[in-house]
């Protein structure tokens, strides 16, 4: 039995829930779980949590991912990508004039100013510009009128229920459904390449945001309507693609050379790195390892080079908020043995002198 996390580089034609029924095969183990879906079609990092790491899926899901997309103008499909049907399409060669046409584009909820994007619009400037520029232009400020806080409408062929039924269950039906729209934040889209008909884009989003939905979106403000081409995962919050192997490779390592294979196998605490670490006494790990009360004089806080996964450790703060039911002002703290094993999460009650009281937050026991 393995603890930890896994980073898998899923490739396309692979579900997610594919990928883990390979794992569980090549690990020989049952308790495995993805970090979220990706689309068959799609690439890239799908974060695995393995034996009691399972407990932190969701968590890892929630984190904010970077993908790389390939937005194909001109055409609009069932899925909203370029897998379905087609359902509308314009020659290639009528996509510039439809851009020109569509004036500044942008979705109806933000509209961009010059004064905000720090663009000279003025008459003179544009009188100035060639055609392919002007183009960019479009597509620069379109983009820009797509980041920060959004309303996205999920797509029908996705994985949400409505009424206890998924919507490409739905979908495949012929069925459509009213959705009502969500609220994402798009903290940054970045125009990487124009060749049209194709845009590549990078794209740094919250959880829930369907990038298919985003060049259709986009697409739609540009007058040209779009399908997403191609879409590589690079980031899901702390994993990242240099680090993530294909099953294939994964396999190849099980079978051959194991000794490659357990160092990708990151420890489940390495995702707390960011919170403080403390290791209870000899005489307290009866109740650490019951998930019992502990109080301040019961341990002692570890820094420096007594963490033990200080490698781990990034500029930025633990976002507490991520935590469920934990309250502001509460401490979060990663608990250890003496010998550096480690048990759980534990959050301060308060008391007479402060934090003086521990209670176990979520155990992540290692005889398990």
């Amino acid at each position: 039995m393995h603890h930890g996390m896994l980073t898998v580089y899923k490739e396309a034609g692979y579900t997610s829930s594919d990928a883990v029924a390979r794992l569980r095969g090549i690990l020989r183990m049952r308790k495995i779980g993805h970090t979220g879906t990706l689309d068959p079609d799609a690439e890239g990092v799908l974060p695995m949590c393995l034996g009691n790491a399972t407990r932190i899926c969701e968590l890892i899901a929630d984190r904010e991912k970077e993908y790389v997309a390939v937005m194909r103008l001109g055409v609009q499909t069932d899925t909203q990508d370029m897998s379905g049907e087609i359902l509308h399409r314009i020659p290639d060669d009528e996509i510039p004039a439809a851009i020109l046409r569509s004036g500044k584009g942008g979705p109806p909820q933000k509209e961009t100013t010059a004064e905000e994007t720090g663009e000279d619009r003025s008459e003179e400037y544009m009188a100035g510009k060639n055609r392919e520029d002007m183009i960019e232009d479009s597509i620069l400020r379109t983009a820009s009128a797509f980041t920060g806080q959004i309303e996205q409408i999920p797509p029908m062929y996705s994985a949400i229920k409505v009424n206890g039924k998924r919507l490409y269950d739905m979908a495949r039906k012929g069925i459509t459904v009213e959705r009502k729209p969500r609220r994402i934040t798009i903290h940054a889209l970045q125009i990487e390449k124009i060749e049209l008909p194709f845009i590549t884009m990078r794209v740094r989003c919250s959880k829930g945001t369907y990038i298919r939905t985003l060049c259709e979106d986009m697409g739609n403000a540009l007058g040209t309507g779009a399908a997403m081409q191609s879409l590589l995962r690079t980031r899901v919050g702390q994993f990242t693609l240099d680090e993530a192997h294909t099953l294939d490779e994964l396999e190849y390592f099980a079978k051959n050379e194991p000794d490659r294979l357990l160092p990708l196998i990151r420890p489940v605490d390495s995702f707390f790195a960011d919170l403080p670490a403390a290791a209870c006494t000899e005489d307290a790990l009866r109740l650490l390892k019951n998930g019992n009360l502990l109080t301040r004089e019961e341990f002692r806080f570890l820094a420096g080079e007594e963490d033990p996964q200080r490698q781990w450790k990034s500029t930025e703060a633990f976002d507490l908020q991520s935590l469920p039911g934990i309250d502001p002002g509460e401490q979060v703290i990663r608990m250890y043995s003496a010998d550096r094993s480690f048990y759980g999460l534990y959050r301060s009650k308060g008391g007479a002198g402060g934090r003086s009281r521990y209670t176990a937050y979520k155990m992540f026991l290692p005889e398990l």
